[in-house]
C-alpha cells in the first residue's frame, strides 16, 4: 500500500512529466472509481490541462484552471505513463490522453482507488481533506496535540497512528517503524502514552519520513512504484517484514502479530 512517502514520489515525478500538457481525451472504464458526475468529470477534463500536484496526506491534489481533481490510490493504485497506441491493460480503469498522443492510466487491480472532481474554492471544506490530521514534520504535530488525541483511547497506538485524523500519511510499514524508534511497545493503549513517548513519536515520525521520501518511498512486494521509480528506504526497515530476523540494536528476534487485522512488527526487548 502506497503511504504518505510514496505518494510524495509519485507526486514529484508526475509533476516533472504532465504539467501544462493539453488533455484531449479522458476514457473511464470503471465508473464506480469517480465520486462525481461522470460526464462532467470528463467534459471539464477535456481540453484541460494540470498546472500543479499538491498532496494532503495520502491524498494527490491535481491542480487545473479551475478545479482540483483529488486521486487517492488506495491499496493498489498506481499511475502509467504510456503512448497512447500502447494496448490497454486489463486493470486500466482511468486513461488522460493528452494533445502530444501521451497518457496518463492510472491501474487498480483491487479497483479500491477513488478520484473526485471538485470546485478550488471547495477543497478547504471537502469532508476527505478537511478530516486529515497533521503530516510528520508539521510543526502542528506535538506532543501536547496527541496526547489530547490520545486521552481515553483504549485503542492499541499502533492503530491510532494508522488514523488518519491524528496523523496524516501514516500506514503500516512507517507506524511499525515510528513505534520502534520511540521504543513504544505497539500493543500498548493510547491513554497510557506519556509525555516523553508522544515526543518520541513526533521526533521519529518527522525524521523517518524525511529520510523515507529523500529515498523514494519503500519498494515491497505490498507496494511496487510505478513511473520508472524504485524506493530505496526498505534497506533501512528497522523492523517492518522482519519477523524472525535479529534486531540490529539488541539482537532480540522481531516479532510479528496482528492488531486490528494488520500485521505489527516490533522487537520485544527495545519496544517492551
Amino acid at each position: 500500500m502506497p503511504e504518505i512517502a510514496e505518494v510524495e514520489t509519485v507526486r514529484n515525478t508526475l509533476k516533472k512529466q504532465i504539467l501544462n500538457k493539453r488533455i484531449k481525451n479522458v476514457k473511464i472504464l470503471y465508473e464506480r472509481m469517480i465520486e462525481s458526475n461522470v460526464q462532467e468529470f470528463k467534459e471539464i477534463l477535456k481540453k484541460n490541462q494540470f498546472i500543479d500536484i499538491k498532496r494532503r496526506g495520502k491524498w494527490l491534489i491535481f491542480e487545473l484552471e479551475n478545479h482540483y481533481l483529488l486521486s487517492h490510490l488506495r491499496m493498489e493504485g498506481k499511475f502509467f505513463l504510456k503512448n497512447s497506441n500502447e494496448k490497454i491493460e486489463k486493470h486500466e480503469h482511468v486513461i488522460f490522453t493528452f494533445q502530444d498522443e501521451t497518457d496518463l492510466r492510472y491501474h487498480d487491480t483491487r479497483k479500491f482507488g477513488r478520484m473526485n472532481l471538485i470546485k478550488k474554492e471547495e477543497l478547504k471544506t471537502n469532508i476527505a481533506i478537511k478530516k486529515q490530521g497533521y503530516e510528520p514534520g508539521e510543526k502542528e504535530l506535538t506532543s501536547e496535540y496527541l496526547l489530547e488525541k490520545f486521552k481515553n483511547k483504549s485503542l492499541a497506538i499502533k492503530t491510532l497512528l494508522l488514523d488518519q485524523t491524528i496523523i496524516s500519511g501514516l500506514g503500516n510499514i512507517y507506524a511499525n517503524e515510528v513505534l520502534f524508534a520511540a521504543k513504544i511497545n505497539p500493543f500498548k493503549k493510547g491513554s497510557d502514552i506519556t509525555k516523553i513517548e508522544a515526543e518520541n513519536i513526533v521526533e521519529s515520525s518527522a525524521k523517518i519520513i524525511k529520510r523515507a521520501m529523500e529515498l523514494g518511498g519503500t519498494t515491497i512486494k505490498s507496494y511496487t512504484s510505478s513511473l520508472g521509480v524504485t524506493g530505496r528506504f526498505q534497506n533501512e526497515l528497522m523492523v517492518h517484514k522482519r519477523s524472525k530476523e535479529e534486531c540490529n540494536v539488541c539482537k532480540s528476534i522481531i516479532l510479528n502479530e496482528k492488531i486490528n487485522g494488520r500485521s505489527t512488527y516490533y522487537c520485544p526487548k527495545c519496544q517492551k
